[in-house]
């Protein structure tokens, strides 16, 4: 797991350094690590669950949604060290993406199987 910390400390330096920046900081990883565990579809709602069944961390549910539609998210710098933890992204000159959404629930008429 040493890497989740190496990865997930460098994130936490994008949020201030005020009591709410660091409650913010903590929430943001625990947030990932929430999407990470194969606890539960990374839906918003089982994301709160997840956050208090498996890490303890309580905050109501009003207060996370409105944490996760903030509009002073940091996301330019976030990206930025996201791609920057990342060794080598690219192959063979491109980056290349890979996206899976087979957790997700399919329904509806147009799914193709």
């Amino acid at each position: 797991m040493f890497i989740l910390r190496d990865i997930l400390l460098p994130l936490q330096d994008h949020f201030s350094e005020t009591t709410l920046g660091r409650e913010r900081a903590s929430l943001f990883v625990y947030t990932i690590l929430s999407i990470i565990v194969p606890f539960t579809s990374s839906m918003t709602s089982n994301l709160w669950r997840c956050l208090d069944t498996l890490f303890g961390f309580e905050i109501k549910n009003k207060r996370f949604y409105t944490f996760m539609a903030s509009s002073t998210f940091p996301w330019a710098g976030l990206w930025k060290t996201i791609w920057e933890l990342i060794p080598s992204p690219e192959t063979d000159g491109r980056i290349l993406v890979a996206l899976d959404d087979s957790i997700i629930t399919k329904v509806g008429k147009n799914i193709f199987r």
